[in-house]
C-alpha cells in the first residue's frame, strides 16, 4: 500500500511504496538550520520506491553540503527529501506524510550537535493543544 505526502501549501506531492529504513531523528547542525527545528524526522526510501505525483516543476534544491541536496517546495518552503545522486535511496522528511506510517522513530542521530537549550524528557508539560493560561486570540 503506497503513502502519500506533500508540502505545507500542497502543491509538492509525492508516494512512497515503504520506508527501507528505521525512522531517525537528526540532530546535526545542517538539518537544525534547513527544518529551525531541534532535530529532523527522517527515514531512507529506495529510489525506485519514491515518485513525485504533483508539483514538481515548483520543486528547488540547494546543495547543503558537498553533494547533498535538500529538495523543497518553492511556494511554501517545505523540506521534503535530501539525495545524494549517487545513492540508492533518498532521505525522506517524515514529518511530509500524510498518514501515519506505522513506525515509531528508533534512533537519535548526531546528538553531538545537540543545541544546549534543548531538553526532552517528561519534567517538560506537554498539552494536547495550547497551553491552558495562553490568552485568547494569539
Amino acid at each position: 500500500m503506497p503513502f502519500s505526502g506533500s508540502c505545507l501549501c500542497g502543491s509538492v506531492k509525492y508516494e512512497i511504496d515503504s520506508l527501507d529504513s528505521p525512522i531517525g531523528h537528526c540532530h546535526c547542525r545542517t538539518c537544525r538550520k534547513a527544518h529551525a527545528a531541534a532535530f529532523a524526522t527522517t527515514a531512507r526510501v529506495a529510489r525506485d520506491h519514491f515518485r513525485w505525483t504533483a508539483g514538481e516543476a515548483l520543486l528547488r534544491s540547494f546543495e547543503s553540503s558537498a553533494g547533498k541536496f535538500r529538495h523543497f517546495c518553492s511556494a511554501c518552503g517545505t523540506h521534503l527529501i535530501a539525495e545524494r545522486p549517487l545513492q540508492p535511496h533518498v532521505i525522506l522528511r517524515v514529518p511530509t506524510l500524510d498518514e501515519d506510517p506505522g513506525h515509531k522513530p528508533a534512533m537519535h542521530i548526531w546528538t553531538s550537535h545537540d543545541a544546549p537549550w534543548l531538553v526532552d524528557g517528561e519534567a517538560i508539560p506537554r498539552y494536547p493543544e495550547w497551553q491552558p493560561e495562553r490568552p485568547s486570540g494569539r
